[in-house]
């Protein structure tokens, strides 16, 4: 999809506000979201036509020069293949013109970004986990979405009605104040707006350029980590001393007891089956819609209160040091999947850096294998061993006694000190801080003898080092 640069001293962020359109615009905006999504499908089934094609060719013997040529799946390409296509396609004939065009091209471009992005990952190019190839967008299961970049995008001068191309003025269920005083001063632009339906009703999300203020934190010069968990939300350990532990609300856990009544009630009622055909019972569309308002109020909860600790944290301190955690890795423990996907760690991580900019302060991300809990804090020697039940740290070297979190928040602020004296870019944004134990990726039973801001040199006894020394001895030989 289309991207767009901000201009120097302007940031690019969305503004999210909840529609309440009446029938007709209801109509017309599912219109919309299905021809995007119908212009997907067509762009992926046209570039794997040609895929199957060649290889059926490539069975038969055909020469790599008289097979049929490669489709271009660049959003140009894909644009000009599909107005020569829609007035013919009886998946088109007939409708197309009914929406914008900005629904086809959002549809296209989703698809072209779905292409780039499995090629790239064939080539190991892109990050992250595989990517397989781009599969047809069900009616059912795919979240109706549709983006404007072009035509008459604003917010009226009432502040609770919005503009878009195509379907006109939509009445917003909260003020648009916010936006509107931006756009009225001339210090914002509305660059897009994306229509979507989620969590039982309808949404616009204007992206906009603003232009922002330099922000000083609070305490500039100060250092925190946050270490994130379950029992606690988030632990916070800055440069000062001072330790403060940020509650976990479980929201889900909360709202458990209620839901299971509830998807009880759902299951004693005539559902729908798509095999035989059979429409659910009104009954069962009133506790469905009962039971998926609890869920929506959860997720509200959960994002407001991840915002709100977010935007304190960035607001307080200069440079805030978090975890590069394995969150997909995690969530596969079956017993703690549903505690850590409550807790949102994967967007305390992101809020946290894009806020940094807004703030005007530092980033450091850890290395994923930096034992943070398994460090002591004061002479930093690493224990070999810390299961997870094992809530409180007692080092072996020095009288340390204290909790685990608390002691990994303490080692995350200490990082972010060990980077700017030479190990990293501590002063870079958002700068990623090297693996202080070096290439080696297993825990040590202790660690070099370092020492570590405001506590005590630390290292291993010769009794130590030959243990750990026959411990390696043995693991090579089992290799062998």
């Amino acid at each position: 999809m289309n991207r767009f640069e901000p201009r120097a001293g302007f940031v690019v962020q969305a503004y999210r506000f909840a529609i309440d359109p009446n029938a007709g615009q209801q109509a017309a905006l599912r219109s919309h979201c299905g021809a995007a999504r119908a212009a997907y499908n067509w762009a992926v089934s046209w570039i794997t036509a040609c895929w199957w094609q060649r290889r059926a060719e490539q069975s038969y013997g055909v020469t790599e020069a008289d097979l049929v040529p490669w489709r271009s799946w660049s959003l140009p390409a894909l644009r000009k293949a599909f107005n020569e296509a829609k007035h013919t396609d009886p998946r088109f004939a007939g409708w197309w013109a009914d929406n914008s065009k900005e629904s086809y091209s959002t549809g296209l471009a989703n698809a072209a970004a779905a292409f780039d992005n499995y090629t790239k990952s064939k080539r190991g190019v892109r990050k992250g986990r595989p990517v397989g190839l781009p599969r047809f967008k069900s009616k059912h299961r795919a979240r109706p979405s549709c983006r404007f970049t072009t035509g008459t995008m604003r917010v009226e001068p009432d502040r609770r009605h919005v503009t878009l191309p195509r379907l006109g003025s939509i009445r917003t269920h909260e003020n648009t104040r916010k936006l509107a005083r931006r756009l009225d001063a001339g210090t914002a632009r509305i660059l897009s707006a994306t229509v979507s339906f989620a969590r039982g009703r309808w949404f616009v999300s204007l992206q906009v350029e603003v232009a922002r203020q330099a922000r000083r934190p609070a305490r500039p010069d100060v250092v925190v980590g946050v270490d994130l968990g379950v029992r606690h939300l988030a632990v916070l350990a800055d440069s000062t001393g001072q330790i403060t532990y940020e509650p976990n609300p479980a929201h889900l856990d909360t709202a458990l007891s209620r839901l299971r009544r509830l998807s009880r009630r759902v299951s004693r009622r005539q559902g729908p089956d798509r095999r035989t055909g059979r429409t659910p019972s009104r009954r069962w569309v009133k506790a469905d819609a009962e039971r998926n308002r609890v869920h929506y109020r959860v997720a509200d909860l959960r994002a407001d209160g991840l915002h709100k600790l977010t935007t304190r944290i960035r607001a307080g301190y200069g440079t805030v040091v978090v975890e590069d955690l394995n969150v997909a890795g995690m969530l596969r423990n079956r017993r703690l999947a549903r505690k850590i996907a409550d807790a949102g760690f994967g967007q305390i991580r992101r809020q946290l850096t894009y806020k940094g900019g807004w703030a005007g302060g530092v980033t450091v991300v850890a290395d994923r294998w930096l034992p943070s809990s398994k460090t002591c804090s004061d002479c930093g020697a690493v224990k070999a061993k810390l299961p997870l039940h094992v809530r409180v740290f007692a080092c072996e070297q020095c009288p340390l006694v204290m909790d685990r979190d608390a002691n990994a928040a303490r080692n995350l602020a200490a990082l972010a000190a060990a980077v700017s004296t030479g190990t990293g870019v501590a002063g870079d944004q958002d700068a990623q801080a090297s693996n202080l134990r070096g290439a080696d990726r297993k825990t040590r039973t202790t660690t070099r003898p370092h020492t570590r801001p405001g506590g005590q040199a630390g290292g291993a006894t010769p009794h130590q080092r030959t243990e750990t020394r026959d411990l390696r001895q043995a693991e090579a030989a089992t290799l062998r």
